[in-house]
């Protein structure tokens, strides 16, 4: 039983997302803390990537932001295992194939381990080619996160029996982003991961208000939130801790 899993035991989860470095890691360790602090069960790290191909364009701006203040990925390493001093929630680093490939895969799995990550999430890898990472990743006690989306139709069943972690659902088609309405039919995926495993599900894509996140975390085991947060800290930069907070604890409450 991994540690993400006990996010989920409290109730229904709430899981956040922050890019690493925007605007630099000293505000990203404030974030985390106050994410923490405020009802986070599960934080997810962004890794910038110069190529971001499943965000929108305020979660790529933020990786503008974050290489050209000279972010790296040891730097987040490093970044990762200091949090790790008072930080407890489970962390996950979500990020793309090119950049653990560069880094190199055994390594990278070594040093999540090394300094504290419980997963990794990869959306540009599908299913089929997971092979490549997840026995590296297991061997390393990391969890390699599946995702699931209004198009994975007939392979839902066969990604959710071999999940694990939890397993992430997109909500919508397209690029991460703030959406008026979510119009997918999430309850009848959910349904079908339940019925091929026990591992929890949490939504992402499009959740920005507090009465999406209720509603997503009705049907589901939890909500996942980027776009909203990523715009908070471009809007207030250095000083953006305390907004985030003040964010997370509201979408928690709502998901109760």
């Amino acid at each position: 039983m991994s540690k993400i899993s006990d996010a989920f035991k409290n109730g229904k989860a709430f899981i956040p997302f922050i890019t690493c470095g925007d605007p630099d890691l000293e505000t990203t360790g404030k974030i985390v803390r106050e994410m923490a602090a405020n009802g986070a069960d599960l934080i997810e790290l962004g890794i910038p990537f110069s190529d971001p191909t499943a965000e929108g364009p305020v979660i790529q701006e933020a990786n503008i932001r974050a290489l050209s203040g000279g972010i790296t990925t040891d730097k987040i390493f490093d970044f990762v295992k200091a949090l790790r001093a008072d930080v407890t929630v489970p962390l996950l680093f979500m990020t793309y194939a090119n950049v653990v490939f560069s880094y190199g895969i055994e390594r990278f799995a070594a040093k999540c381990a090394e300094c504290g990550i419980d997963g990794i999430i990869l959306p540009d890898v599908p299913y089929e080619e997971k092979d490549e990472f997840a026995p590296v990743c297991r061997k390393h006690g990391v969890d390699f996160i599946s995702l699931i989306a209004p198009t994975s139709e007939n392979r839902i069943a066969q990604i959710a029996k071999d999940a694990e972690g939890f397993i992430y659902v997109v909500s919508s088609l397209g690029v991460t982003g703030m959406r008026s309405e979510i119009q997918t039919d999430i309850a009848a995926i959910t349904a079908k991961i339940r019925e091929n495993t026990s591992v929890p599900c949490a939504i992402g894509f499009g959740i920005s208000k507090p009465e999406q996140a209720a509603k997503m975390a009705a049907v589901s085991d939890g909500a996942i939130v980027g776009s909203a947060i990523v715009r908070l800290i471009a809007k207030h930069g250095k000083d953006a801790a305390p907004a985030v907070g003040a964010f997370v604890k509201e979408m928690k409450q709502a998901m109760q």
